[in-house]
């Protein structure tokens, strides 16, 4: 049964992809605000109308969405809404959520020129004009407005705007600080680590982000925060927040230094490593399993345990010691 707590509605949407269902938030505020919105599916839009009935609501009496990120599970919905529906979120939520065949081509040739410094087969790139079809459970439609770090969403006087990249740069978590409670969309999950998905560099941007790194400074800064509950994404609410990021930070530095260790042994590629990693799926989820690859490089070479190549494709090796 879906109910309010704290002046807050969980509800919980299917979703076709693997990491299952979406959690969905209503706010009560001078506003009523929908946070993030479930994926464009009719099984979604019929188990979202049905949980609002439980609340004697209806789609119509929700005044505006604000968006934790722009993936397709928290976004995708929104063509289910009406024009007249105000929608809030990150400046990078744009390009994903409103794509122009620009970006499409932005997308397909980042993704070549790094395949090939990864080191993967031609037979790999074939997949890449395919890219802008696994956008058929996304919206298209635009922001009305932006929403940054520090402020107040509209309608939403009691809640702060954290950015907290990685998972997607677009990433931001809302901060209510009376009652110590943050909707944190896929920072931190109490069940799964996020991917920390590859996209192209920020407009404007010439360097790839490197979202592993990202992500784990926006996993520490929230300890600066006093939050005894985060309201996730996926699955249940986190209470044991320091414990959860430390176990989170403890972990992927463990996973990290195993991709260490073969590098002492032999200089490898990205495509190699992927392939070790996640030698049973890495052909059915490529961008996933490539992109938890290059996040384990990139966290090696911050922390100076290893070194690369200026080849092509790009060789990794571990770093001689003192």
């Amino acid at each position: 049964m879906t109910e309010w707590k704290d002046g807050i509605a969980k509800i919980t949407l299917p979703t076709p992809f693997p990491v299952g269902d979406v959690n969905v938030y209503l706010i009560k505020g001078e506003r009523l605000t929908l946070v993030d919105t479930g994926v464009k599916t009719e099984e979604s839009w019929n188990s979202f109308t049905e949980q609002l009935a439980e609340l004697d609501l209806s789609p119509k009496d929700i005044e505006q969405v604000l968006l934790t990120h722009h993936h397709p599970d928290h976004a995708g919905m929104l063509d289910y809404f009406p024009d007249s529906i105000e929608v809030y979120g990150h400046p990078l939520n744009e390009r994903w959520i409103h794509p122009t065949e620009a970006f499409f081509q932005e997308q397909e040739n980042f993704f070549k020129e790094h395949f090939k410094a990864f080191g993967l087969p031609e037979e790999f790139y074939s997949m890449l004009p395919r890219l802008r079809k696994t956008m058929k459970y996304m919206c298209n439609r635009s922001l009305t407005g932006h929403i940054v770090e520090g402020m107040c969403p509209p309608g939403l006087q009691a809640w702060k705007v954290i950015e907290t990249p990685g998972h997607a740069q677009s990433q931001v978590a809302f901060f209510r600080e009376k009652e110590g409670i943050l909707i944190g969309g896929d920072l931190l999950l109490a069940h799964i680590s996020p991917n920390p998905l590859l996209e192209p560099p920020a407009p404007g941007e010439k360097e790839r982000p490197k979202p592993m790194l990202q992500h784990n400074d926006s996993m520490k800064k929230l300890l600066n925060y006093p939050i005894k509950c985060i309201y996730t994404g996926h699955g249940e609410e986190v209470y044991q927040v320091a414990e959860l990021i430390d176990k989170r930070l403890s972990r992927q530095h463990e996973r990290a230094m195993t991709v260490k260790n073969w590098l002492e042994k032999e200089e490898l590629t990205v495509f190699q490593i992927c392939k070790r990693l996640f030698p049973t799926v890495y052909q059915r989820e490529l961008m996933l399993t490539i992109s938890e690859t290059v996040a384990q490089l990139d966290y090696l070479a911050s922390i100076e345990e290893i070194i690369s190549s200026d080849s092509q494709p790009v060789l990794y090796q571990a770093k001689a010691q003192d």
